[in-house]
């Protein structure tokens, strides 16, 4: 059978496990599939009179990468026109910095995200009063860099129903100062169930077209899959948009494979709808996602010992699901063959769930389809890091929150538990598959911040610290790779893509760059300004650079 197309090139990295180099190479193609990977004058079997062969000469030739963990909807949102999204220098900056939305959407709902207090100059937390004198008469929402605390103005609270005897849900908190007045700050579970009211403004037409918005950044970045995990883990709230993606697959405007991991319920019944109606190839339900506890910064992940700078006696955050009940969730999907992946940052957090994983797998087996996965991984209690392995639970991580809070991880946990936290190298001596992605919106999409911090372990903007953060837990450049590719396809539960193999997915991503080359492993920095020439889904060109 003839290719219909060909992509050839001298650096192909397959990211099959024995591959650590990149190789001259053809790949041949035909109805969206890999015929066979052959060397360069050896494809001339494969081409017919139709043929198209794309030779890219030094360019840089892999899989397409796979975002392992993504909030597609806020990430679409809040790059679109209907949101802001920005760090900000201070308090009084954030305000200022939503002059541009007023302007665009002089009514409605203003809605931001990505302040960090304790980024600021003055690490303090923002209040109702600064949006209050700015828009007294119109509702705010700026959602923190972390996606788990909302800062509201006294409109938006007004509109929402919290009033000073508003009972906050378990596991989420409604501020007060010292008068018992309200201060506009809401987090966690009670941030969680006001995002779906203060989104609702926002029409399926609107939201489709920031999809596509963000759906052509992901191309443009190599990327041709993402993992949608789930937000929220409350009923109805896990913002996991099945409908957007019909619509866009339905119009052939879907450019990537999207897994779908909506929420582990007792009730299962979306998810197995869900099954029937998304088979795949590029929209499919992968799992479950659930919920263990926080973030350190906000002393909501849930530790063994307290913080280092308690707030409090005993402050060791909290699980934002009982161990119980967590439990049974669990075995119940285990029960169904169905896996699932837990949000779990602090190390009793990672220490609990990796228990009911041995359990479940000792009683049900392995789940019939995919791996049981752990998202995020901040912190280890060092007996822990082997057992991902040994229960063969994927170590779904994201580099550059390695960075997001500099200093933040010896304020909160001090030197001891500093060594055991993103063991990225340590987990992969073990055995463990990681998985790499970006917690987008929380972290930028930008493919190469997550390879550059992968391997040197160091900020993409600032190149801090010097010399990497734990730069004993850096991987190598190849390791990153199929860990971005190979990896997250495992995570996802997806064996049709990931590496550069006959019968899989054409999904295949082009860089001016060698990644692999020995100047790049001396100079990491050219990760950073490396160009994507060209991303292909199932053979087909989704993005060209001009």
């Amino acid at each position: 059978m003839y290719a219909d197309t060909i992509i050839a090139g001298t650096h192909v990295f397959t990211a099959a496990p024995s591959c650590t180099h990149a190789r001259p190479a053809a790949i041949c193609i035909a109805d969206g599939r890999i015929q066979a990977v052959v060397e360069p004058d050896a494809f001339a079997s494969y081409v017919g009179p139709d043929t198209r062969v794309v030779d890219y000469g030094d360019a840089f030739i892999c899989p397409g990468l796979h975002d392992a963990h993504v909030h597609a909807f806020h990430s679409a949102l809040y790059a679109s026109p209907l949101a802001e999204s920005f760090l900000g220098e201070s308090e009084a900056d954030c305000v200022a910095r939503l002059e541009p939305l007023a302007r665009r959407r002089p009514e409605g709902w203003l809605l931001a995200q990505g302040w960090r207090e304790y980024r600021w100059k003055v690490p303090t937390l923002p209040s109702k009063h600064s949006l209050d004198e700015a828009y007294p008469d119109r509702p705010v929402a700026l959602y923190s860099g972390d996606a788990h605390t909302l800062w509201l103005n006294s409109y938006a609270l007004r509109e929402l129903g919290v009033t000073n005897e508003s009972v906050a849900p378990e596991g989420g908190s409604y501020d007060k100062d010292e008068t018992g007045e309200l201060t506009g700050i809401v987090r966690e579970a009670a941030a969680m169930e006001l995002m779906p009211r203060i989104v609702a403004s926002f029409s399926l037409d609107e939201i489709a077209r920031a999809y596509e918005g963000f759906l052509a950044r992901l191309a443009a970045c190599g990327i041709t899959s993402i993992s949608d995990m789930s937000l929220m883990a409350q009923p109805g709230l896990d913002f996991v948009r099945d409908d957007v993606y019909a619509r866009l697959e339905r119009d052939s405007r879907l450019t990537a494979r999207i897994h779908m991991f909506p929420t582990l319920l007792d009730d299962m019944s979306r998810f197995e709808r869900m099954r029937d109606a998304y088979p795949g190839p590029l929209v499919n339900v992968s799992g479950f996602k659930q919920f263990f506890d926080g973030v350190s910064s906000q002393h909501t992940a849930y530790l063994r010992a307290p913080y280092t700078n308690a707030r409090f006696e005993g402050d060791r955050g909290q699980t934002t699901v009982p161990f119980a009940a967590m439990r049974d969730m669990v075995m119940k999907a285990a029960r169904m063959g169905y896996p699932v992946r837990i949000h779990t940052i602090g190390d009793e957090a990672i220490h609990e769930a990796l228990d009911i994983f041995e359990e479940a797998r000792e009683t049900y087996g392995a789940p019939r389809f995919g791996r049981n996965a752990l998202e995020h991984l901040e912190n280890f209690q060092p007996d822990d890091i082997a057992r991902l392995a040994e229960l063969d639970v994927v170590a779904s991580v994201q580099p550059p929150h390695i960075t997001l809070d500099p200093g933040g991880p010896e304020r909160d946990l001090g030197a001891e538990r500093c060594r055991y936290m993103w063991p990225f190298a340590t987990l992969l001596e073990s055995g463990a598959t990681l998985a790499l992605g970006t917690d987008s919106p929380v972290v930028d999409i930008d493919a190469r911040k997550v390879l550059y911090t992968a391997v040197t372990r160091q900020d993409a903007t600032t190149h801090a610290p010097r010399g990497g953060w734990l730069p004993s837990e850096r991987i190598g450049m190849a390791e990153a790779l199929r860990a971005y590719t190979a990896g997250s396809a495992q995570a996802a539960a997806d064996a049709s893509i990931g590496t550069l193999e006959a019968g899989k997915w054409a999904d295949i991503a082009v860089f001016d760059t060698d990644l692999l080359s020995e100047e790049t492993a001396q100079h990491p920095e050219r990760i950073l300004s490396m160009r994507t020439l060209a991303t292909y889904l199932a053979g087909t060109p989704v993005y060209t650079a001009e």
